[in-house]
């Protein structure tokens, strides 16, 4: 295929040992035909698909014809699901290659879906169409979150059934990171014992990610700090919009601090600490309150693979990697405590901010009210009534409220900016998420693409159908499936 489309790869993550991963390419498909193709995403990227018609461009997003400059892997990884540890790798994944844009920087370019590799283990390596279609509308919605994300540029349909309860239509997403090397990549290469490739790896993802550490004297206890700094922004980012990851396999930690992997994921509405959506976390383990201290396991987990790098004395080198870990509760609550004040408008700080942010939580809990829109009630939004907002205890804090903010060394044009730019007025209703996918497995793709418009600009007040702000009015519980 002639490179007008513009990739520029430059494939340094094949040049790495054998044991990092496996050439391989896309096993090809019969019939396939694009159904999404993300244009705003590719001109970000400067790539540029307006000579193909829809034929190429299902060959090119399905790998039935690869880019000349590519070299497709599957990468090696490890990781502990749900708590149990397993030696992993792409299953279902092809890395054609790291396009590099005009700007200089550097993107995996990934097909997910894309049949059998050495790490399939039982799997047939394929894909459903509804996880992928997932997938795009929530990366993209977090995109528009502004929190860091893997984002999606295309999705097409492979014209071949996979079979998971039933038969399925299959497809492949092409998936776009800043990189897919996970806690997990380390855990793999940990656990063949081999401190040069453990070294080679360090030295690859500082090259990578983070080459202000390139002259740091410990690389290894500079990485875990920024890797532990990055993972609290994200979860707070998480916390933020009542997101719900739902698989936090140390295979889903993602070393850059992106988002990455969204199966059984899904955005709370009723505010409950305990909420857990996906329909194989048994006990809880990645409910809601339990994102930090699952963050904080996984970091560990990291450090780990660390130490022999850290210091030849092994006992010194745990001492230091504990210490840093033991640092996360702190810093996250600070940064948590600012999330917050963010949210409620609040500059500076109190000594009973935390009380007044606790108990309007609890108030959240007790009486069952939306999440997102306690705030965007805060802020004067029109949504749909709630005689909650009517109850005494509310109108109580909102008082507390209300002298807390006549505090603030700042203006109310300030305070009100501030909690419209942290507190989103749309976030993907899990109902009308289910309503998209479904119309569009049966080849309508206007609810989809309507509540894509809608995810991009969240924070924008926009004319659309109150039920895009509310929860469902249905009583049953809502559950996500893992799609694999």
């Amino acid at each position: 295929m002639k490179n007008n489309i513009n990739w520029n790869f430059d494939n340094t993550y094949f040049k790495l040992p054998e044991s990092f991963r496996e050439i391989i390419k896309p096993v090809k498909v019969k019939n396939p035909s694009l159904i999404l193709l993300n244009k705003s995403l590719a001109k970000y990227l400067d790539l540029d698909f307006s000579n193909l018609n829809q034929s190429e461009l299902s060959a090119v997003f399905t790998g039935n014809k690869l880019p000349k400059d590519c070299n497709s892997i599957a990468q090696a990884y490890a990781g502990h699901q749900f708590g149990h540890f397993t030696m992993l790798g792409d299953g279902r994944a092809v890395l054609i290659g790291e396009h590099t844009t005009k700007s200089n920087k550097k993107y995996d370019i990934q097909f997910k879906g894309s049949g059998k590799t050495a790490f399939s283990r039982n799997g047939d390596g394929r894909a459903a169409l509804g996880p992928m279609l997932r997938e795009y509308i929530i990366s993209e919605a977090m995109n528009g979150l502004k929190i860091p994300t893997t984002r999606s540029l295309a999705v097409v349909k492979t014209g071949e059934e996979v079979i998971r309860e039933t038969s399925l239509p299959g497809a492949i997403l092409t998936r776009v990171a800043s990189s897919h090397i996970r806690v997990g990549t380390f855990q793999y290469i940990a656990a063949r014992k081999k401190k040069d490739e453990l070294k080679v790896l360090l030295d690859y993802v500082i090259n990578r990610h983070y080459p202000n550490l390139k002259n740091s004297q410990n690389k290894a206890i500079e990485l875990l700090n920024i890797v532990l700094e990055k993972q609290i922004d994200l979860v707070v980012d998480w916390m933020r919009v009542g997101f719900i990851h739902g698989v936090m396999n140390t295979d889903n930690m993602s070393i850059s601090g992106e988002t990455i992997d969204y199966g059984p994921c899904a955005f709370m509405d009723i505010y409950d600490p305990k909420t857990v959506f996906s329909s194989i976390d048994q006990t809880g383990r990645y409910a809601y309150c339990n994102q930090p201290v699952i963050t904080k396991w996984n970091l560990a987990r990291f450090a780990e693979c660390l130490v022999p790098l850290i210091n030849k004395d092994q006992d010194k080198a745990v001492q230091f990697a504990t210490e840093i870990i033991n640092s996360f509760e702190k810093k996250y609550e600070k940064k948590w405590l600012n999330m917050m004040r963010n949210k409620l408008g609040l500059f500076g700080t109190e000594e009973k901010d935390k009380f007044l942010i606790l108990d309007l939580l609890t108030w959240m809990h007790h009486k069952k009210v939306d999440y997102t829109n306690t705030f965007c009630h805060l802020m004067n939004e029109k949504i749909k009534e709630d005689k909650n907002y009517e109850d005494k205890d509310f109108i109580n804090w909102k008082k507390r409220w209300e002298d807390r903010s006549s505090k603030n060394n700042s203006t109310l044009k300030k305070s009100t900016e501030l909690m419209r730019n942290n507190n989103p007025l749309f976030i993907p209703r899990n109902h009308k998420v289910e309503e998209a996918l479904e119309a569009a497995e049966q080849n309508d793709l206007k609810p989809f693409n309507k509540i894509l418009e809608i995810l991009e600009k969240p924070y924008n007040e926009q004319e659309v159908n109150g039920d895009y702000q509310s929860p469902s009015m249905s009583d049953k519980e809502y559950k996500t499936f893992c799609g694999t």
